[in-house]
Parts: structure tokens; sequence; C-alpha cells
């Protein structure tokens, strides 16, 4: 949708709404994913509320590493709550429109959370590193619970001040059309191609901004891991070796899995992979990722586990006294 502004200096048409053209294909193949997605979105959002409830109700996981944690599983289920219910609708739908603002508003949450993620998941590996290569004097540091919530919010706070400036300016862009928008959720870098004018200085500022905050705490979590790496191997029992590196598998195979598909999407050589492609790999960065973690943080961790258990018998006792 259009209206005319004979008086804007740019091109006389104004775009109000853009166009996600998400997935093409047949009517079967968009049911199928509407299916398939609606069952991933669910079973995220249940197993990431499942993770939150239990760290708040069970005392024993009242500690560093799991209130971070718990911070971690209440993002996903925002991250995908900004995405999902969008792309689900859209799977519905003959003409796949999202108003201008709502869709700046979808770019806004995606990269304020997304941002959020990267200081989160740099602030559990330090945790994480104190744990493991400075337990003595982890407890007086970490169990400071002042100091566990200025790290939390800090990190909120870090992925709000990233995303704040370039927010702005993208807000201020006039798009006068064409409207339509290669992809299933209004990204940054799709809406700065439609601006009619001159976006450079404002691809560079987001480029900046955007390498600042993944090298630094990509650095931080490298360099965490190498010491935490380096004296796990001095521990002299294999079953220390083991436990130790228990205490940092699950996270570990989180940023794996965030690094890895960022790097194919971002830093891969143009031209090496098609738009579809890339497609498929945000659907697996902005939903499977999120789906997989509540299984990777429990899975192999024992505690968590106990306190599912306990709370399972918890509600069956309940249950059989009605």
């Amino acid at each position: 949708m259009v209206h005319s502004e004979h008086a804007h200096p740019f091109p006389k048409c104004l775009v109000t709404e853009f166009i996600l053209q998400g997935f093409p294909g047949s009517l079967e193949l968009q049911t199928s994913l509407f299916s398939v997605i609606l069952i991933m979105y669910i079973l995220t959002i249940t197993g990431n509320i499942i993770i939150v409830l239990i760290i708040i109700h069970d005392h024993h996981l009242h500690t560093p590493m799991y209130f971070f944690l718990g911070n971690f599983s209440f993002l996903e289920i925002c991250y995908v709550t900004t995405l999902s219910p969008k792309m689900l609708g859209n799977f519905l739908m003959e003409r796949r429109s999202i108003c201008l603002y709502c869709c700046l508003t979808q770019a806004f949450f995606h990269f304020f959370l997304g941002a959020t993620e990267f200081f989160l998941l740099a602030t559990m590996s330090f945790d994480r590193y104190l744990a493991i290569c400075n337990p003595f004097h982890y407890g007086t540091i970490m169990n400071h619970r002042l100091f566990c919530m200025q790290l939390a919010c800090g990190s909120w706070i870090g992925g709000l001040m990233t995303v704040f400036v370039q927010t702005i300016l993208v807000f201020r862009l006039p798009f006068c059309g064409p409207n339509v928008i290669n992809h299933f959720y209004c990204d940054v870098g799709p809406l700065l191609k439609l601006a009619c004018t001159d976006t450079r200085p404002i691809e560079w500022i987001v480029f900046v901004i955007a390498t600042v905050v993944v090298l630094s705490n990509s650095l931080l979590t490298v360099v965490s891991y190498i010491f935490i790496i380096s004296t796990i191997l001095k521990i002299p029992s294999a079953s220390g070796r083991r436990k130790a590196f228990s205490t940092c598998t699950a996270h570990l195979t989180v940023v794996i899995l965030l690094y890895g598909a960022i790097t194919f999407i971002y830093v891969r050589p143009s031209g090496h992979a098609s738009l579809g492609m890339n497609k498929v790999v945000s659907l697996l960065n902005t939903l499977v990722t999120p789906l997989l973690n509540p299984f990777i943080y429990t899975l192999r961790n024992k505690e968590v586990q106990d306190a599912l258990r306990k709370a399972v018998a918890k509600h069956k006792i309940f249950e059989g006294k009605k």
C-alpha cells in the first residue's frame, strides 16, 4: 500500500507496508512448513518455559550458572516469538504483508535480542572460566547476587545499546518502493536496500557495531575456553576431567551452533550460497537452535534432570491427592 506525498524530496509514493516473500512454493509445501514450524515453535516455548520455571522453583538451582541459563532461556522465548507468529501467519495468507512500523519494530527486536544473546553467552563463558580456573575465588565473586544481577542486566543493556543508534537511523529512512523483502522476516540488510536514499553511512555504522559486538564477545568466549580447556587437561584424574568438562559442554555446544550459523551467513565470501540457502540457515539460527537449547542443557545435566524428576513426582503426588 502506498500514499501520495508530493512534498517529499524523494519519489512521490512512500511505502507503508512490505511484502515478505518467505518460502515460495506449492500449497502442499506451505502447509507442511506451517505444521513443522508450528510444532517447533510450541516445543521451543514449552522447553524454555520449563527450564525457567524449574530454575525459579528449585532452590538447588539458585546458583550463578543457572541464573544465567534462566536469562538465556527467557531470551530464547522472546527471540522466537519476535519472528515465528508472523512467519506462521504468512503461511496461511495469500498476501504476506507487514506494515512499515511493524517491520521496523520486528527488525529492532530481532537484532536487540540477537546482540543480547552474544553478551549473555560471553557472560556464561566468564562464569564457567571462574568456576573451573579459579574455584577458590568463585564463591566469593559469583555468589554475590548483586554482581550476577549486574552481569545479566549488563548483557541486556549491552544488546539494547548495540541497536539503539542504528534503530533511530533506520526508522527515519524513507521507503519509496519496491517493497518486497526476499526473506521470511524483516532483516536490516534487505530493508536498507529498499530505502530511497543513500544508506551507505548507515550500512557502515551497522557493520562496525555488529563487528565490534561479535568479535569482542567471541574473543572473550574463546579466551575463556582456552583457559578452561588448559585447566581441565591439567587435572590428574580422568573422572575429574570429565566432571569439569561436563559443566561447560552444553554452553560450548550452544556457542558453536550460534557462531557457526553467524559465520556461514555473514563471514563467508559473497556468492558462495544462494538466498534460499541463507533463508534455511537463518531458519536454523532463529528457530532450530532455540529449540535444541533446552535439550542440550538437560540431556547431559544431572542437576536439571533431578529437578525435573522431582517436579514431575510432586505433580503426580498432587494429582493422586485429588
